[in-house]
């Protein structure tokens, strides 16, 4: 008798499903219609996308083997193409080497170019502060310890990401500057720092001979 009972279940089931079926098929075919489409324009999205980041990376690289091969002037009109319209991170890459390219033929033009990412609130602040760190180093040659300093010293923080070079960089201009106390004090913090990396190690104790051997002339 449970068989029985059984079947007319599933029959009657399968008249509902049936019943359904004739009553939204074009509803139900639709849909699927609607889902196939959406999975292959996504599909294409995504290969689109994918066009334009490799085409924007090889933009990237010519400017890259252009400036490797002293063509800077190509160098900077395909960087200043993609600082201007390459998606963000690419952009982002371009105008930080941008600067550094233009900081090449001119550091003063290039110092200018760090200050403006350094001060572009949309990046990330660590990155911030490589840019600062980049101008400031660019800058060594060209105004006062005292001019200096305020940039660079709340980067050579004891946890300060960018802090070894930070220091050395502040240590340079001290000792350029005659002001062997500061640049003394720089270079010891580097020293004592357990994290110091060993190559910078091993240059300050160059840095510190000539602290220890009094003024110095240099070249402006």
């Amino acid at each position: 008798m449970s068989d029985i009972f059984r079947e007319i279940d599933e029959e009657v089931r399968r008249e509902k499903a049936a019943a359904i079926w004739n009553k939204y098929s074009t509803v139900f075919i639709a849909l699927a219609v609607i889902a196939v489409a959406a999975v292959a324009g996504w599909q294409f999205w995504q290969h689109q996308e994918r066009q334009k980041a490799e085409a924007v990376g090889a933009k990237f690289e010519s400017a890259v083997r252009a400036a490797r091969d002293g063509n800077a002037s190509e160098a900077e009109a395909t960087l200043t193409e993609l600082a201007a319209s390459a998606p963000a991170g690419y952009r982002q890459i371009a105008r930080f080497r941008l600067a550094a390219e233009v900081g090449k033929r001119d550091p003063a033009a290039g110092a200018a170019a760090f200050d403006a990412l350094a001060d572009d609130a949309t990046i990330d602040a660590n990155y911030r502060d490589l840019a600062r760190l980049r101008a400031g180093l660019l800058r060594v040659d060209l105004v006062p310890y005292a001019e200096l300093r305020p940039a660079l010293e709340p980067l050579a923080a004891p946890t300060g990401n960018w802090r070894h070079s930070a220091r050395e960089i502040l240590g340079i201009a001290a000792l350029k500057g005659n002001l062997f106390e500061d640049a003394g004090r720089w270079f010891d913090a580097i020293v004592t720092d357990a994290q110091t990396p060993p190559a910078l190690r091993q240059r300050v104790e160059l840095y510190l001979a000539l602290v220890r051997g009094g003024a110095v002339e240099t070249k402006n």
